[in-house]
């Protein structure tokens, strides 16, 4: 009976249907092919979500009111919030549902050579975007034969996944997903595939939060507020060796250990007992090749086999800020790069 479904939908062969039975297929087929999405993503480790649009209000409506209220860093609300658009793209103005991934992701492990010695530091999962280059492309190969597109958004990703159900909210205010714990990387991507799911409920903290203090006595920049939900995000030191500023003078220079973000309040975490054990080697950079990055040089100017480890690690768009976290963890381990000739 599927299999004939399907082939009524593509040959419109199949004889004269009413209206009522018409509008009862189509309900069908959309649904199927929601499904069919689940399924796909599902195969490849990932959990998903498709829900209306109309969450859009939402989730403008909760930043909005949190900026209004004085509850956010107006540096942060600048730089980091107000770039999101609460409206289909251009060239999907038709959009009507919102498809919410979480791609399992690992720690991965890369190796610098610097003054004849192995160096190895961590870069967190998220930081790999190539996967949603992926993602879209498995939508667009489930969906287009059916007619429909999908498009990239740029929405507050955690806040989507926890107002859908997708993930959870740590004390640390990072997202948490069954089987996943913070081990991902979340995205989200507009489609004219019709969807009446609408869940859209406030913000919800994993229940172990509530008797845990783990990542509250982990966080060096006390950032997690025990005395409030909302994190101080302006002193999170993702934030900050993820902005081009130089690090503040409160900064202590023991609390660098990542390339890039911060794993502190993860490794800790209960949560993350199973998944925090997932890390991956990474490229291994040449001493030649740590003090071209060591030299601030931008990625035109770099060969292309140090380009594509870069790249590998999704931190070749990241040459603003990079030679400094990497400078910052050599001067760490008592190297100073500024004594290389």
């Amino acid at each position: 009976m599927l299999s004939t479904g399907i082939l009524c939908h593509a040959s419109n062969d199949c004889g004269t249907e009413s209206p009522g039975a018409a509008e009862s297929f189509a309900g069908y087929n959309v649904r199927y092919l929601g499904e069919k999405v689940r399924q796909r993503l599902r195969a490849y480790g990932c959990e998903s979500r498709i829900v209306s649009v109309r969450v859009l209000r939402e989730l403008e409506s909760a930043i909005e009111s949190r900026h209004q209220d004085g509850d956010l860093d107006e540096r942060f609300y600048r730089e980091r919030l107000s770039i999101f658009r609460f409206r289909p793209p251009d060239d999907l103005p038709e959009a009507k549902s919102l498809i919410v991934i979480a791609v399992p992701q690992p720690l991965v492990r890369a190796t610098f050579v610097w003054n004849g010695r192995a160096r190895r530091y961590i870069v967190p999962p998220t930081y790999d975007a190539s996967v949603n280059t992926n993602a879209e492309d498995l939508l667009t190969r489930t969906l287009e034969p059916d007619g429909y597109r999908v498009a990239p958004s740029a929405l507050p990703l955690k806040l989507l996944a926890v107002r859908t159900g997708l993930a959870a909210y740590g004390k640390n205010n990072i997202c948490y997903v069954q089987g996943m714990g913070s081990f991902h990387r979340l995205m989200a991507f507009y489609s004219d595939l019709p969807s009446d799911e609408y869940s859209c409920g406030d913000p919800t903290m994993l229940e172990r939060c509530r008797k845990c203090s783990a990542c509250i006595k982990a966080c060096r920049t006390h950032a997690i507020d025990p005395d409030r939900f909302l994190l101080h995000a302006e002193r999170c030191l993702t934030f900050l060796n993820e902005d081009t500023a130089s690090f503040p003078d409160w900064v202590d220079p023991s609390w660098h250990h990542c390339l890039m973000g911060c794993m502190h309040c993860q490794t800790i975490c209960p949560e993350n007992k199973g998944p925090v054990h997932w890390v991956e080697a990474g490229p291994t950079f040449s001493e030649e090749e740590t003090g071209m990055l060591l030299d601030d040089l931008p990625l035109w100017q770099l060969p292309d086999d140090l380009a594509g480890k870069l790249k590998t690690l999704g931190l070749h768009e990241s040459l603003d800020v990079l030679p400094r976290n990497l400078r910052a963890l050599i001067d760490l381990r008592g190297s100073s790069p500024s004594a290389r000739v």
